[in-house]
């Protein structure tokens, strides 16, 4: 088994390599297929490089003249795995035994990742779960609907941490004492958003974070496009909640359907704008409709569980629960409404609606207005 110290010299060895203008992954892997170990690349001659494919004269003088640096690049990556370490952090290289085979299949793959968390998700289920930063009530609505259903189903949550539909699928997730996977778009040191510390903390506790950015780096917006080919990547199908058409979750609906994986798409208002991208992508065929995880398991022949949920949850009811029960569905509703539609005064409404919301089975939402806990 190799060492900790030869681990970190071949980890500075391979950033050496990377560093080199005009070297990206398809000629390191030119250079592997030739030399079989990174070790091996930088032992090797100015005449011995030239005969790999795309290696030019220049380009093998250029890596030659790079290993000069090597000395300040291991010192440099020493003082950066130590600090990954004081996180409970490390990292994988494309070579390594743990690294995730679905990731290996995709058009470029990161050759380096850093994590904290639990490897073993890789071999896990994985649904992506992406949407816009600013989902309506019905966007938040069906994300906790269904991904609850999902990891009732044992499926690991893959997102990015950001705002909106990815915290809450992170959450959803984490309530439901489920498994999640983070993908980031800085270093695992560089916390964004800053207001999602508490989920980062927790997932690196029960789940797994990663990134393919060394420690320092920030959240620049160009990180992002590139983190969400990892969301697609490492997960069976992906399925997009509410996004405008020119929205990240796009792009990783368009990185899923290049690497041959399946999308979803959750329909909904045709004049809302945070659904003009799901429906152009269920309307050019792109996207399977979906209404609830079962519709997701069956595309991708993954056995359903046995339900955990019960009609117990909706047992114990007075007759007043219950007739405000009976008119609240997935559309929200005010409680002038709720009160008319029930024929019950607004104080009996409120005094129940409270009892309702004590059993998990609405929610109140801004401005006194309710919605069915599905």
């Amino acid at each position: 088994m190799e060492n900790e110290k030869g681990r970190i010299e071949n980890l500075a060895k391979l950033r050496l390599i990377l560093s080199v203008e005009g070297i990206g992954i398809g000629k390191l892997l030119n250079l592997f297929t030739k030399f079989n170990s990174i070790d091996d690349i930088f032992k090797a001659s100015v005449t011995s490089l030239t005969h790999v494919d795309n290696i030019s004269l220049v380009l093998a003088n250029r890596i030659i003249k790079t290993k000069q640096n090597y000395p300040a690049f291991l010192e440099q990556t020493f003082a950066e795995v130590n600090k990954l370490k004081s996180l409970n952090g490390d990292f994988l290289t494309l070579w390594d035994n743990d690294y995730p085979k679905i990731l290996k299949e995709i058009y470029s793959p990161p050759v380096l990742l850093y994590y904290i968390g639990n490897l073993d998700l890789f071999n896990t289920e994985c649904i992506g779960v992406v949407g816009t930063r600013m989902p309506s009530a019905y966007g938040k609505m069906i994300t906790e609907k269904i991904v609850k259903e999902l990891v009732i189903n044992n499926i690991t949550i893959v997102s990015g941490l950001a705002r909106g539909i990815d915290s809450i699928a992170h959450n959803t997730t984490i309530a439901n004492n489920g498994k999640t996977i983070a993908v980031i778009g800085s270093g695992l040191d560089v916390i964004y958003p800053p207001e999602n510390k508490k989920i980062f903390n927790q997932i690196c506790q029960s789940g797994l974070v990663l990134s393919e950015y060394p420690l320092g780096t920030k959240p620049d917006p160009q990180n992002f496009p590139k983190r969400n080919r990892i969301i697609s990547g490492i997960s069976k199908g992906s399925l997009v909640i509410e996004t405008k058409l020119n929205g990240g979750a796009m792009q990783t609906a368009h990185f899923a359907l290049d690497q041959g994986r399946e999308v979803f798409a959750v329909p909904g208002n045709i004049i809302s704008p945070q659904s003009e991208g799901t429906n152009h992508l269920i309307q050019k065929g792109e996207a399977k409709l979906v209404s609830n995880a079962e519709d997701i398991l069956c595309e991708l022949n993954i056995k359903k569980s046995p339900s955990k949920i019960t009609s117990a949850e909706i047992l114990n009811l007075n007759m007043f629960e219950q007739k405000i029960f009976d008119v609240l569905n997935h559309i929200p509703k005010h409680i002038d409404e709720i009160s008319n539609e029930t024929t019950l005064n607004i104080s009996d409404c409120l005094i129940n609606l409270l009892e309702l919301e004590f059993k998990g089975l609405i929610k109140q939402l801004p401005g006194k207005v309710f919605i069915k806990n599905l």
